[in-house]
């Protein structure tokens, strides 16, 4: 069965389940059925190759109680995974087997929406029919499951939010060029896209040795539940036994409590951006880098967080290019004067269709003073006018940008600066607009066919049905609480 229509399919027996709402939820509730079934196929593994104690108790395995295609379904599938989710959340680690604080940790703050056991169990077989994680010849990897769940997800409107095309995380890690033994963070991880495609440059990991140091080496925070989750599962799938992702708002520690044992020597990362953070937060920060722009808290956080001489490649939203008040300022000029920052790559819309806008490449490393920046304009390959969902983003485009990376030159196109060198000295004389340096030409507003109009209205309809769903539930919620 093709991914797509695998997606489809799960989405058709949850959607007839009272007990869900919105693409967020579907996810939510794939993804923890997912993690179970990965993490029973890596016990499987374990214990084939290791004298391994198993995590997850006899009973509550994938294989004792899901694998069956005649198991338990109805209201007992309900029950038991009522309890199941309550065993787990109190799974008894005083053994001290990390990976016993790994399961707790999943299931801390996820829900099973299902109020059927027969469409629970319907999801489980289609599952067990369709993804295989101990087949190398069968096996789907979690990126393509969940990349699959964001695009055919009619709405996936928000769950988006968490999600960097993988080709932009590839050409990041591949420009920042980590090695195995470097210690590399991403604060604001989602579902772990920068990290496997950091693991997967560092290439084939053999011996025991080796295996060791990426273990401790990769390191992710997420603050949101679901992401956390994705994070988790991604990373045990690429053979993160132990992954070191920690479940907390990167931006709550005063920055003034880390010390050199916190820092890192690569940092990448695509940080939220605009959302606002309340004044507690802010206090964490000096009082020049005091904003509610999140994306400008952490650009702040990951100057603290990376050693001398560490590199950082970062994704940030062309509000930071064009800004020029005192923050977005004071992060420039320090930029320049203190993490030598060398090359910014303007992308078009790339985030399509979970975001319309443009953002750009940041590429510095602390402790060096900045000659100057190049600046670099990524267009749309020849013949596209926008990525979709069904036309995305792939590695093969960024191609252009790679090969000028090589051998860094000015280009001109149209008497547009498709790359140009811009001395700090010009950068200041712009007062730090960035945004003048390469921009993209300005276009007519672009005419869709009629039915990409009708597919995108269908689209936009759908997700503010889902919020509205959504909010007039939450309201019904309260009501009853006030019935008499």
């Amino acid at each position: 069965m093709a991914m797509s229509a695998l997606i489809k399919s799960l989405e058709d027996i949850m959607r007839k389940d009272a007990g869900l709402n919105g693409d967020a939820q579907y996810i939510e509730q794939i993804t923890w059925l997912l993690f179970l079934k990965a993490f029973d196929a890596k016990e499987m593994s374990w214990e084939f190759h290791s004298d391994y104690h198993g995590v997850i108790p006899k009973g509550l395995r994938w294989r004792d109680w899901a694998a069956d295609k005649e198991g338990i379904t109805g209201d007992s599938l309900i029950n038991f995974v009522n309890k199941l989710f309550e065993d787990l959340k109190k799974l008894d680690a005083s053994d001290g087997d990390l990976r016993k604080f790994v399961v707790r940790g999943v299931f801390e703050d996820i829900n099973n929406y299902m109020k059927s056991g027969v469409y629970l169990r319907q999801l489980i077989s289609r599952i067990n029919d369709q993804v295989d994680f101990i087949d190398a010849r069968k096996k789907h990897t979690f990126n393509e499951l969940y990349e699959g769940m964001l695009k055919d997800l009619q709405s996936a409107g928000r769950a988006g939010e968490f999600y960097t095309p993988r080709p932009v995380t590839n050409f990041v890690v591949e420009m920042i060029d980590p090695k195995l033994g470097e210690s590399v963070l991403d604060p604001a991880c989602g579902t772990g896209g920068f990290l496997t495609s950091t693991i997967a440059h560092l290439g084939s990991v053999t011996s025991t040795e080796e295996l060791k140091t990426l273990q401790t080496t990769i390191f992710g925070w997420e603050k949101k539940p679901l992401p956390y989750l994705l994070a988790m599962t991604n990373l045990i799938l690429h053979d993160i036994e132990v992954p070191q992702i920690r479940h907390q708002n990167s931006l709550a520690r005063p920055l003034s409590d880390y010390s050199a044992k916190d820092r890192v020597d690569v940092i990448v990362t695509n940080p939220p951006f605009g959302g606002a953070e309340d004044a507690a937060i802010k206090q964490n920060f000096s009082l020049e880098f005091q904003t509610s722009e999140t994306a400008d808290l952490f650009l702040a956080l990951i100057m603290q967080l990376l050693k001398d001489r560490g590199r950082c490649g970062i994704v940030l939203p062309d509000g930071f290019m064009f800004g020029t008040e005192s923050v977005k300022k004071a992060l420039k000029e320090k930029l320049l004067k203190e993490y030598g920052l060398h090359t910014i790559i303007r992308l078009p819309q790339v985030f399509k269709p979970y975001a319309s806008v443009n953002t750009n490449l940041l590429f510095f490393q602390k402790g060096v003073a900045s000659g100057g920046v190049w600046f670099y304009r990524l267009d749309y390959p020849e013949g596209v006018k926008s990525f979709t969902k069904t036309r995305p983003m792939q590695d093969k485009h960024f191609d252009p940008a790679r090969a000028w990376w090589k051998n860094k030159q000015p280009i001109v196109i149209d008497g547009f600066d498709k790359a140009r060198f811009y001395t700090t000295e010009e950068l200041q004389a712009l007062n730090y607009n960035f945004d003048k340096c390469c921009p993209f030409p300005r276009k007519e507003e672009e005419i869709l066919e009629p039915w990409e109009l009708i597919q995108q209205y269908e689209s936009e309809r759908a997700s503010l049905n889902a919020e509205i769903d959504q909010v007039l539930a939450e309201i019904t919620t309260l009501l009853e609480g006030t019935k008499p």
